[in-house]
This record gives C-alpha cells, structure tokens and sequence, in this order.
C-alpha cells in the first residue's frame, strides 16, 4: 500500500509543479520584458531625473538667498520706521516751544535765553541725525497739495495762489527714504468767492 501511495503522489506532485510554471508565466510578463528598458536607458532615465531635480534645488535655493537678501534690505532701510514715528512727537512739542518763544531776546533773562538757545540746538541736531538716516522733513509751503505726502485740513479763500497750492503747514511731514512716514497736515488755496471779494 505505501508503495502505491507512492506512486500516486508522484504524478500529483509533477502536475502541481507544471501548473505552478503556467501560472507564473503570463503573456503581460512576456511583453514587459521586451519593452523593459535596456540597462543604459535606464540609467540615462535616471540621470535626467536627477539632473532634473538638481535643477529645481538650485532654482529654489537661488530664490531662497534673494528673498532672504532682500528682507534684509528692507530690514537695514525701514527698520528704524516705528523709533523714528515716535520721535517725531516729541520733535514737534520742541517746535511749538521755541514757535512761542518771543523772537526778541535782548530784554529776557539770560537762564531763559540759554533754554531756548539749548533747545534750538537740540532740533537742529535730532533734524541732522534723522536726515543722516534718510529722514526727510516735508515743509511744503508753496508747493502744490498731494495725496500722497500732505493731508488737507482746512481750506484757505485767496486770490494769491492757485488753487491747490499749500499756504500753511499746521505740521511738518516726515518721509523714511520712499516710504511715508508721517503726512503733512495743511492748509490748501482756493478761489475767493464773489462776496468774500465784496466785503
């Protein structure tokens, strides 16, 4: 009986090998092959995908290092913006003291005299320091009005000036290099009326 059963699993064992053979080899299997690319063509493939992706890093790394450079020159150009805003109130409060110091000093005491020449002093020098850092003070009696660097507070009736024309300045204006600071407040011309003429 066990050389029997021997000799009956033999022929099953050889079947099931055969089947085994037929399955994995399939006729895509068959086509893949003869359309694999040959060793050198896939290298080159490869080659150009990293040349391809080399390409894309230094792209991204040269547009890194110019957004980094200019961020820093914006950061050296406008980092003094905030300090310089907030220097420009206590600069104006200097203005209006020495604006309603008498013009004639002849007759007044000589510790006030010395105060208002020491606050003199002081404007011209914050003025010269802040012009050193690009700051410029915009005063623009005479000029023509724009939006862009003035702001209109009051109107003024004349005949003198065209209309549009700057005839007083309630307070100075300050530009950081091109970025506006801080507008000038104004009094702008425009034409007298007919019963303004009259009377």
């Amino acid at each position: 009986m066990s050389e029997q059963n021997k000799d009956q699993e033999k022929p099953e064992d050889v079947m099931s090998e055969e089947n085994a053979t037929s399955e994995d080899v399939t006729l895509d299997d068959v086509l893949d092959e003869e359309e694999a690319l040959s060793p050198f063509e896939a290298m080159e493939q490869e080659r150009d995908s990293f040349k391809d992706q080399l390409y894309r890093a230094a792209a991204e790394m040269e547009n890194t290092k110019r957004r980094a450079q200019r961020d820093v020159e914006q950061a050296n150009k406008y980092g003094a913006l905030g300090f310089i805003r907030d220097l420009t109130t206590p600069l104006d409060n200097m203005q209006r003291a020495l604006e309603s110091a008498p013009t004639e000093r002849d007759d007044l005491d000589e510790t006030y005299k010395n105060i208002l020449i020491g606050l003199e002093m002081t404007v011209q020098e914050v003025t010269k320091i802040m012009e050193k850092h690009g700051v410029k003070v915009i005063s623009p009696i005479g000029e023509k009005f724009d939006y862009n660097l003035h702001q209109a507070m009051f109107e003024v009736p004349t005949d003198e000036a065209e209309p549009g024309t700057i005839m007083a300045v309630a307070q100075d204006g300050y530009v950081l290099h091109d970025r506006l600071i801080r507008p000038a407040m104004v009094g702008v011309a425009k034409a007298a009326t007919t019963d303004e003429n009259k009377s």
